[in-house]
């Protein structure tokens, strides 16, 4: 089902540019108006590294008119295999900084923004600000649920692969999407990374370079269905790849499909509120500026860390400033506690604060 476009039209894009897109312009579901709204979009990649890389070309031959780089590695040889945007004379040369030069190479008219920094959970959201949308192509777990957890508190969506091996996956994680599908987060799925070392990562278990290729192309069409309103958006399913077996599935993913025992309170739900143990999993600093009477305060990674020890009552409601940690919380919980009954408040202290103070 189509949603509605993320990006305006620009007024108008040059004859160069018509001229640069016209095979993409002749496609009836993009036509002009897609193409201007490509021109006024702005899209974040995480990497340019085997998924960034391919990512960052597609994006520049679509005619994306500002595209951010965040990376703040050096070309290695080893690259070489599946970073197709790097050649061996860059061998030694800031990622983001030869990765911007060949998207410029592509699409002239394209604005690129380097950002050489390390991605982190305090960095992410101020970096994202300026930005339509976000495509991930990290290859840490650290970065992936930064750059997930800033992306679902702003709103943004995010646009996520990740490839091992030969296999892939792909989705789109939307925090607020429109009236087309759940509010779905990686953290809805993914509840926390796994323990370190359990997971081997590309230089240990290998990657198919051709893979990154396929995936990077699937992940930019994503991108511009959302950007242009078009098409169906991987909202609540993800796509598998198996390149060895030559198959892609699809299997549904979200809150639902996830846990079902995780249940919702709303905020007028004051009888529910007022019986249950409150949890609240925000950073102090959060809490020191208002919170729930009588809610008890336990940071999220206190959660996930130990959440056999955190003290539940028969119906628990969590609850962070607007919902996408307060549902990790939860999931963390609830397979802890099997006999609680685990909610979380939709909208968050947000909501909660904002009906309170009318």
């Amino acid at each position: 089902m189509p949603i509605p476009p993320l990006v305006e039209p620009a007024p108008s894009i040059p004859d160069d540019e018509r001229l640069r897109a016209a095979r993409q312009i002749r496609l009836p579901e993009i036509g002009d108006a897609g193409q201007r709204r490509l021109a006024n979009a702005k899209v974040c990649v995480i990497g340019a590294g085997g998924l960034g890389s391919p990512v960052l070309l597609y994006l520049a031959s679509a005619g994306v008119g500002v595209v951010g780089i965040v990376d703040d590695d050096d070309v290695d040889t080893s690259n070489l295999q599946r970073q197709i945007v790097f050649g061996v004379d860059d061998v030694g040369r800031p990622k983001a900084t030869v990765a911007a030069e060949r998207v410029r190479t592509l699409s002239p008219r394209t604005q690129v923004i380097e950002h050489r920094l390390r991605l982190t959970a305090d960095n992410a959201a101020a970096l994202f600000a300026p930005y339509d949308l976000v495509i991930d192509g990290s290859d840490s777990f650290d970065t992936r649920y930064a750059v997930a957890d800033a992306c679902a508190e702003v709103g943004l969506p995010l646009v996520w692969g990740s490839v091992l091996r030969f296999d892939a996956q792909a989705t789109v994680f939307w925090s607020t999407p429109p009236t087309t599908g759940a509010p779905i987060t990686l953290r809805d799925v993914f509840p926390a990374p796994p323990p370190a070392g359990e997971v081997p990562n590309c230089a240990e278990a290998g990657v198919l370079g051709a893979l990154c290729g396929q995936l990077g192309g699937i992940l930019v069409t994503e991108a511009v269905k959302l950007i242009c309103g078009v098409g169906e958006p991987l909202l609540n399913r993800m796509l598998v790849l198996d390149a060895l077996g030559a198959r892609v599935d699809e299997v549904p993913i979200g809150p639902a499909a996830a846990s079902a025992q995780i249940g919702r309170v709303r905020v007028d739900d004051s009888e529910t509120i007022t019986r249950a143990t409150l949890l609240d999993v925000r950073n102090s600093d959060e809490v020191a500026r208002g919170s729930l009477p009588g809610a008890r305060h336990v940071p999220l990674d206190e959660v996930l860390a130990d959440a056999a020890s955190v003290p539940v009552g028969e119906v628990t409601v969590v609850y962070c400033q607007l919902g996408p940690r307060s549902r990790a919380a939860a999931h963390a919980l609830a397979a802890q506690h099997p006999d609680t009954d685990v909610r979380v408040l939709l909208g968050g202290y947000a909501a909660w604060a904002e009906r309170n103070t009318l």
